[in-house]
């Protein structure tokens, strides 16, 4: 017998289409959204499934999604892809650097003093109030099942912000295999968008005292027009802007090395797997999520987040050793065959649900 999957979708695109009315209710349906409400249990009753997975309910689905289903008795499982649950910017991160201001509080105020919400106190302030309520009203510990975290550290912060060990698992997330490339070229690449607290400027520095190894960096952001100035009298440093899906992992397939400069929490890294999947080490920061999937000399090597000289040494050695650089791709993969394929994914996936049915199916 198959498995039958009904999708309900919102888009925040629909937030540009709301009347200054409809942006003013917005506020209140970020706290509850009686249309998620009614649509859900709407679906529920007619489609009768096992059990409801969720993946991001910020800010039209509203934490009603959970009481809907709660009512119906039906199991809620939620995929946790960021920090939102604790952190009212859901990365951890302010003016370029790590930031904890609103760990284990029950109102997170900090995230309204620093505008942590698309850099406006009064925007912040719903977000803050909303984790605060939900909080107070128990809704993580008595309406949601399951939290799903992409990694052990991801899970470490759900823990120490408050969350139940028991009702947190820990699953990847999983890359359909790109192929492989056999025709290498003589280049590194980094895939990101281009802000401080993605390391750009850390490895920038690192690069302009290796002007013999040529890099191509994929990406947009803030900081575009200061890294086009830094490289210009640097032509081993390539910035190519945005590229789409397929023509990046094109670059990856060809690439020697990706090199991923985090300084933030990460609570997953795809690129990462991406390049594993190429049969492409990785030079990465050790922080946050990117520690574990990056196994230091096997699949690639780790250093200390925003330091330059140390990125440089690393790049530098491995780029000198052909012979590594093909061992730890070859690790790469492997690591890739293993844990990332999408058939791994889904008997982790499964065992999950089994557990949250309690073994029923």
């Amino acid at each position: 017998m198959g498995l039958f999957v009904k999708i309900y979708t919102r888009n925040n695109w629909e937030i540009n289409e709301l009347s200054f009315k409809g942006r003013y209710n917005l506020i209140r349906d970020t706290f509850w959204s009686s249309k998620t409400y009614t649509d859900i249990s709407n679906i529920l009753t007619d489609f009768h499934p096992d059990i409801v997975h969720i993946h991001n309910f910020f800010p039209l689905i509203s934490p009603s999604v959970f009481y809907a289903c709660k009512r119906a008795s039906v199991p809620a499982v939620l995929s946790v892809h960021n920090y939102r649950l604790i952190c009212p910017n859901a990365l951890f991160s302010r003016s370029g650097h790590s930031c904890e201001d609103c760990m284990g509080k029950l109102f997170p105020y900090p995230g309204i003093l620093h505008k942590c919400y698309r850099d406006s106190r009064a925007q912040s302030f719903p977000v803050a109030t909303m984790l605060a309520y939900h909080r107070w009203k128990h809704t993580w510990d008595q309406e949601v099942d399951r939290f799903i975290a992409l990694s052990k550290f991801a899970a470490g912060k759900l823990i120490e912000g408050g969350f139940a060990p028991q009702k947190i698992s820990i699953k990847p997330n999983f890359l359909v295999d790109p192929g492989e490339e056999n025709d290498r070229g003589d280049y590194a690449v980094c895939v990101g968008r281009l802000t401080a607290e993605k390391g750009i400027k850390t490895l920038i520095k690192a690069l302009q005292q290796l002007p013999g190894i040529p890099i191509k960096i994929v990406g947009t952001g803030p900081l575009m027009k200061e890294i086009l100035s830094q490289i210009i009298s640097h032509p081993n440093i390539e910035l190519l802007g945005h590229l789409s899906y397929e023509e990046t992992m094109k670059l990856i397939r060809r690439a020697k090395v990706l090199i991923f400069p985090t300084e933030l929490y990460e609570t997953f890294g795809r690129v990462i797997i991406e390049a594993y999947a190429c049969r492409v080490p990785v030079i990465a920061s050790r922080i946050g999520a990117v520690e574990e999937l990056v196994i230091d000399g096997e699949t690639g090597l780790l250093f200390t987040p925003g330091d330059s000289e140390e990125l440089r040494q690393k790049l530098d050695w491995l780029w000198k050793r052909p012979r590594e650089i093909t061992r730890m791709g070859t690790r790469a993969r492997k690591e890739f065959e293993e844990k990332y394929t999408p058939e791994a994914n889904y008997k982790q996936l499964m065992g999950i649900y089994q557990q949250v049915l309690g073994g029923s199916r």
